[in-house]
């Protein structure tokens, strides 16, 4: 058990910031990622077809053998984590909202907390609901950032044109009149390629919290309190990815989003 992957599941391709800090931060794990770019975006979809895809997702994963799911989507992790760990009551798993949320409070001083994120993971208030669960006398307030999507598949991470793009988003909320948030969630797996550009418009006036960090260091401390799931010896079989579409845009946006070459036979299509 203790050498089988850690799948890491995501609607496209964002959730490869999440594989980034899990490889830094458990090198001795191997990792399946897929990501399903047939059927993106899913936050347009309903909460059912989500949840429909993700059961179909996390089957096809059980199939290539798999001893922990890494949920690395933020509209999937709100409106279909609950269904998955009601279908599958033995696999452990985890998703990259309530990590993030338990961080920024424990950074917060005044708890009052913003968050950067897409139009589906706003509506699903999915960053709300965890931040409140954990401490009700928090304030959240959501706002939807979704040309920074755009920008980091792009790979227009640095420069004018991503600081700008940031400033136009970030910007009221700091200056909001009636709330004085001190820290950032960066609430869409996309943003943290482009966290150089959120630190230049931040300067200091709020402390940032990467989901996908945050991901990778509760996994890191559950892993520690499960010796019988945890590698034991560096992980020597190549990274997976798993596509259902696009091979081709998928390699160019992970060589950006993971800063590393990747083959083409590295990528597998898939059919779910």
């Amino acid at each position: 058990m203790h050498n089988l992957p850690i799948g890491v599941f995501d609607s496209g391709v964002g959730g490869l910031t999440v594989l980034k800090a899990l490889q830094q931060h458990l090198p001795e794990e191997r990792f399946i990622y897929l990501g399903d770019t047939a059927r993106l975006p899913y936050g347009t979809k309903t909460p059912k077809t989500i949840s429909t895809y993700a059961i179909q997702a996390v089957n096809f994963l059980l199939d290539q053998g798999l001893k922990f799911l890494v949920v690395a989507c933020n509209t999937a992790t709100a409106l279909a984590l609950p269904t998955l760990r009601a279908h599958f009551p033995n696999l452990p798993m985890m998703g990259v909202i309530e990590p993030g949320a338990r961080a920024a409070l424990a950074l917060s001083h005044n708890k009052q907390i913003a968050v950067l994120a897409t139009q589906a993971t706003v509506s699903s208030r999915g960053y709300e609901e965890a931040i409140l669960h954990l401490n009700p006398q928090a304030r959240v307030l959501a706002k939807p950032a979704t040309l920074l999507v755009a920008l980091a598949e792009e790979g227009l991470l640095q420069g004018e044109i991503p600081r700008l793009t940031v400033a136009h988003y970030l910007e009221p909320m700091l200056q909001a009149q009636n709330f004085a948030a001190d820290t950032l969630i960066l609430g869409c797996t996309h943003f943290p390629a482009l966290r150089s550009a959120i630190e230049a418009v931040v300067a200091g006036r709020m402390q940032i919290v990467d989901s996908a960090e945050s991901v990778a260091l509760d996994l890191k401390a559950f892993l520690s309190k499960h010796p019988e799931l945890k590698s034991q010896g560096k992980a020597v079989q190549p990274l997976r990815f798993l596509v259902t579409d696009g091979i081709g845009r998928f390699m160019q946006v992970a060589e950006i989003f993971l800063e590393a070459k990747i083959s083409a036979d590295d990528i597998t299509l898939v059919d779910l």
